[in-house]
């Protein structure tokens, strides 16, 4: 009998287009109130497509989100998918102060938790924008009830990324208790951390790359990947904004695409949401209760060993 197949973590950043960052500092901004949503139904479609390839996972869904379409929220919810938050209204993190981080993730946390009826218990920050100017929001999170974090990517990168912290699941204990921290995946070639963990990658990258990728690390390194999408990004339809010629390319290139290449992806390898990963590995406990460590701060913290 072979070893059973590694279940990797489908993750869903649940946005809708407007709200990307690359949109930061643009006339898009000023008038994004007055754009129409898309977001119902490129996420329905996201969740069939789930549903055909029998697969849960984790939704990040941005509170703003929660407000404006309550019932999109509890129909994830009621499709088996996990709830976890992607903060309120999609501000990079490093742009905030910790007040005005502390009190956007505890709004989203308590929209979420009131629509879907469960423990909101994970977390992923806009663009990844938990980097090392703003490690201080990983007290804030552990203090405000979450029990893991998904937003260090350990690449290098324009916006975000922390290139030399861990490449796997680790334990932090923070002053306001533990918190996991689940970084997108990457493999290692030539000294340099390389993203396979979806979004733009996998838009614009062929798909041969992020199936390599995921394949070496459930074969080579015996981990699980961290994958991550938006529902925007299987929706060629939406309308062209005013950006520069490589943000255009970041957001636009290759919607009518990623489709497919998303089917292929669900039939050739496991997922699960990142909440059930994490509990297989061993790295989360149960959602009964929460430890409440004191913590050495998030000074230490990428001391901590990959698990």
């Amino acid at each position: 009998m072979g070893a059973r197949p590694i279940i990797n973590a489908m993750t869903i950043d649940v946005e809708e287009h407007f709200h990307a960052n690359v949109f930061d500092g643009t006339p898009v901004r000023e008038i994004q109130h007055t754009l129409a949503s898309r977001v119902e139904g490129s996420t329905r479609r996201m969740l069939d497509l789930l549903d055909a390839a029998g697969t849960t996972a984790t939704c990040f869904v941005l509170g703003a989100v929660a407000d404006s379409h309550p019932d999109l929220v509890r129909e994830i919810a009621r499709r088996g998918h996990e709830i976890a938050s992607h903060g309120y209204a999609h501000q990079l993190v490093y742009t905030q102060s910790p007040d005005e981080f502390r009190e956007d993730v505890r709004r989203a946390k308590l929209t979420l938790e009131a629509l879907c009826g469960t423990q909101v218990r994970g977390y992923r920050a806009p663009s990844y924008s938990v980097t090392e100017r703003s490690l201080w929001a990983l007290d804030v999170l552990a203090d405000e009830g979450y029990d893991y974090d998904a937003s260090i990517f350990p690449i290098r990168h324009d916006r975000y990324g922390i290139p030399h912290a861990p490449r796997h699941t680790y334990v932090l204990e923070q002053t306001g208790g533990r918190l996991v921290e689940a970084p997108p995946s990457t493999i290692r070639l030539a000294g340099l951390n390389l993203p396979v963990a979806g979004g733009g990658y996998f838009r614009l990258l062929p798909y041969g790359w992020t199936r390599f990728g995921i394949d070496r690390l459930n074969r080579t390194e015996q981990r699980p990947a961290i994958f991550y999408t938006h529902p925007w990004e299987i929706d060629p339809g939406q309308p062209r904004l005013p950006l520069s010629k490589i943000h255009g390319l970041r957001h636009y290139a290759n919607l009518d695409t990623t489709e497919a290449k998303l089917v292929r992806l669900l039939s050739d390898f496991a997922f699960a949401p990142l909440e059930s990963v994490l509990m297989t590995a061993g790295t989360l406990g149960a959602a009964a209760g929460r430890s409440a460590h004191e913590g050495t701060g998030v000074s230490a913290g990428y001391a901590a060993p990959a698990i």
